[in-house]
């Protein structure tokens, strides 16, 4: 007799099941967890699958019918195979969820974020809260309910990262925001914030306590990620996503955290169209972005990269929403140097809309200086001796009232177990390193040191401009010369203007192809050669980007202020680079402008290394100052000249070091200084390192580790170089004593008159 599944009841089922020979297929348990029988309507369409395949396991093994043909082994798989899907289902399901335990925790907590921190991250928030901590929490708080954005610049180790977690965690939980972007300095930065909350998701008991809704089910996952698309509650699909970039929570009925959404990006990474489409297919866009120190050192020390991170800050992340949409915005950040990222957008006269707070470890220092000069000896003493300033601290604690005479702090709970208050242990960390000390924890860096007079900033290079268009020769200048330098990816090239006496004026510099954008890298170049002339190999691809360059910058006249038209007279192209040696001379050879173009190597000419002056003169070679053009035989048959880089680097900059005006600078077009960051930037990426040997000081310069590109300043020290073999000359450095004035009596002077 058959027997419909349908009818009966969990406990009858299971009893019905077990009652063969085969032994135990499934029992109550298991028909609890995943409630694919406990008051069931019959015909309920969600549950058919598993009902279908109970029924079956029933008809199986009690309804009479004959023994199939064949093998015996074959209906013990067929009844194997029908347990473990039964099983596999029973698995997947996870079951009743349990009860909240708290439900008057939860509600309370649902409108207050201080008190969900306290309530449910205990063992993070031990200490008291500062009045910093409270009015940051406040426009967290605000900025997460009501919208708006908010940046925050605490003391390292006041936890802003650990309660921008948390207010990440708040937000999905009560379905404050659907969709939450953590966006970090880079990817791998964003993964490690990620990383942070999926522990407390997956190991705080005291979440799943009161949202079981959400975390029990993540729960279930033991970890493996795996589980995510076979998981089942009452039937139906969770779509719970938990990957390295993403967390997807489940869809559970009634759960005001169903498919919420927490993604990871880098902030010079893609961005732009985020968007999620949840099972539901509604597709869902951010609706609050957490930027967690979306700087870098080596960014915040870069004018460009700064203003790059500030652009893709008010136009791609904030732009997340969608058309017509706000979004709200956490940034806890670091400021790390005057004039970077942080420390711009948290001027509320720069950037009122981001609401800047900057707050401090200390907001008055100890009034008493002499006390902590001594303590400051005793301190160094004690350290020199292997010892961890015992001394100190009981010199201190000896003094302790006069030496915190007029000291305020902001959070007076806040110092290490050897230490006696947070004064002493904010003045042991100044001690430490004050730069470091008012950087991190002051947010208020001091001012860089001056460079030496033999070194150039980026923003006393960028400032340096004479107010002349782009493009424009100044009248005085009579020679242009120009430089390309090739790389597998880019072209860059410079236009200078010269004076006969080496006075100088950059024109024009960019690169082929064209950016067009204000910062770049040749690392992230997106035009590419290879992209833009369609040429197959990398020689097709320089050759082709040779030629389109050239004939713009060559075939082109420059217009003088008093209406004269000039042509470069000398351009060198860069065949340095190994892989296009070659194609360079090629070019030179075969380019309609042969008489201009020259193959050019810079030749690093150290202390130890032999002089240019010292090198034997050849018949036919031409030679200059620091620089020749040898006579050449052979396959390439094309001229090409060879210069000292140190020695024409170290000229150039002392160029841009003479002051404007004088005879002899050199100088920028236009009149914005931000236009030239990123070409300050290059000219200031290697430095110079002054070195002894064979009887000679010479400057040799070395690229800076924090820096990258220096394509420009190899670009302006070549147009240096071809302006010299154009007979463009410095005072006082053709190697020529000045002509001494004969002295003449007035009688002679009569004299020679009379002749």
């Amino acid at each position: 007799m058959a027997i419909d599944p349908r009818k009966l009841r969990p406990s009858e089922l299971c009893r019905l099941l077990n009652s063969t020979p085969l032994g135990e297929v499934i029992n109550e348990r298991q028909l609890h967890r995943h409630r694919s029988r406990a008051g069931l309507r019959i015909g309920d369409a969600r549950h058919m699958d598993l009902l279908r395949y109970v029924a079956w396991l029933v008809q199986l093994r009690h309804a009479p019918r004959p023994e199939p043909d064949g093998d015996p082994y074959e209906k013990l798989k067929g009844r194997a195979r029908a347990r473990n899907i039964a099983l596999s289902l029973a698995g997947r399901d996870i079951g009743e969820l349990p009860a909240v335990v708290n439900p008057g925790r939860k509600a309370q907590a649902e409108s207050n974020f201080r008190f969900f921190c306290e309530s449910y991250f205990p063992l993070t928030f031990h200490l008291p809260w500062s009045k910093d901590h409270l009015k940051v929490i406040a426009r967290i708080e605000q900025a997460v309910l009501r919208g708006g954005l908010f940046a925050l610049a605490m003391p390292r180790g006041s936890g802003k990262s650990t309660i921008c977690e948390c207010a990440c965690i708040w937000a999905v939980l009560y379905g404050h925001r659907e969709f939450v972007c953590l966006i970090g300095s880079d990817e791998g930065h964003a993964m490690d914030m990620l990383d942070s909350i999926k522990m407390e998701l997956d190991g705080n008991d005291l979440l799943l306590e009161d949202f079981p809704e959400v975390v029990y089910p993540i729960q279930c996952l033991d970890g493996i990620a795996n589980r995510c698309k076979g998981q089942l509650y009452k039937g139906e699909r969770t779509h719970i996503g938990w990957t390295a970039r993403e967390i997807v929570l489940p869809t559970v009925p009634e759960s005001k955290a169903s498919g919420a959404i927490i993604k990871v990006a880098g902030i010079t990474g893609r961005i732009r169209g985020m968007k999620y489409k949840r099972a539901d297919g509604k597709t869902v866009r951010p609706s609050l972005v957490v930027l967690d120190d979306p700087q870098t050192d080596e960014s915040a020390r870069s004018l460009s990269q700064c203003a790059t991170r500030e652009s893709i800050l008010a136009g791609a992340v904030l732009g997340l929403a969608g058309p017509g949409k706000k979004i709200s915005g956490i940034m806890p950040c670091t400021v790390i140097r005057p004039g970077d990222m942080a420390d711009n957008i948290l001027d509320r006269d720069k950037h009122p809309e981001w609401n800047g707070e900057r707050t401090k470890m200390v907001y008055s220092f100890p009034a008493n200086e002499k006390l902590w000069q001594q303590y400051a000896e005793l301190r160094a003493e004690s350290m020199r001796q292997g010892n961890a300033g015992e001394e100190a601290t009981e010199f201190y604690r000896q003094n302790r009232e006069a030496m915190d005479a007029g000291a305020v702090v902001a959070w007076p709970e806040r110092f290490n177990h050897d230490e006696l208050s947070a004064v002493q242990h904010a003045m042991n960390l100044k001690l430490q390193d004050e730069a470091a000390f008012f950087a991190e924890y002051q947010n208020e860096p001091l001012p860089e040191e001056v460079a030496g007079d033999d070194e150039l900033t980026a923003d006393q290079i960028a400032g340096k401009l004479n107010r002349m268009k782009r493009g424009e020769v100044p009248i005085g200048c009579n020679h242009l010369t120009t430089f390309i330098d090739v790389q597998a990816n880019l072209l860059f090239y410079v236009v200078a203007a010269w004076e006969d006496d080496f006075t100088g004026y950059v024109i024009d510099y960019g690169t082929f192809p064209d950016q067009k954008r204000p910062y770049f890298t040749l690392r992230d170049a997106r035009l590419t050669l290879a992209g833009v002339t369609g040429a197959a190999g990398l020689e097709g691809a320089i050759y082709a980007g040779l030629e389109k360059l050239t004939a713009n910058l060559l075939g082109r006249a420059w217009r003088r202020d008093d209406g004269a038209e000039l042509r470069i007279e000398r351009c060198l192209i860069d065949a340095n680079w190994g892989s296009a040696t070659d194609v360079v001379y090629q070019f030179c050879r075969q380019s309609a402008h042969a008489g201009i173009v020259l193959p050019s190597h810079g030749r690093f000419v150290g202390a130890s290394s032999q002089p240019f002056s010292e090198y034997k003169r050849r018949p036919g070679d031409r030679v200059g100052h620091n620089w020749r053009i040898p006579n050449v035989h052979g396959k390439r048959a094309v001229r090409h000249g060879v210069f000292d880089t140190n020695y024409w680097k170290s000229f150039v900059h002392a160029r841009l070091a003479v002051p404007m005006g004088d005879r002899g600078c050199l100088s920028l077009f236009g009149d914005k200084p931000e236009m030239h960051r990123l070409f300050a930037e290059h000219l200031t990426a290697e430095y110079r390192v002054k070195t002894e040997g064979r009887g000679r000081t010479v400057d040799e310069w070395k690229p800076r580790p924090e820096r990258g590109d220096n394509h420009w300043l190899d670009c302006l020290v070549g147009c240096a170089v071809a302006a010299s073999m154009q007979g463009v000359v410095l005072p006082g450095t053709d190697g020529q004593a000045p002509a001494k004035r004969e002295r003449l009596s007035f009688a002679k002077m009569q004299k020679t008159k009379r002749r």
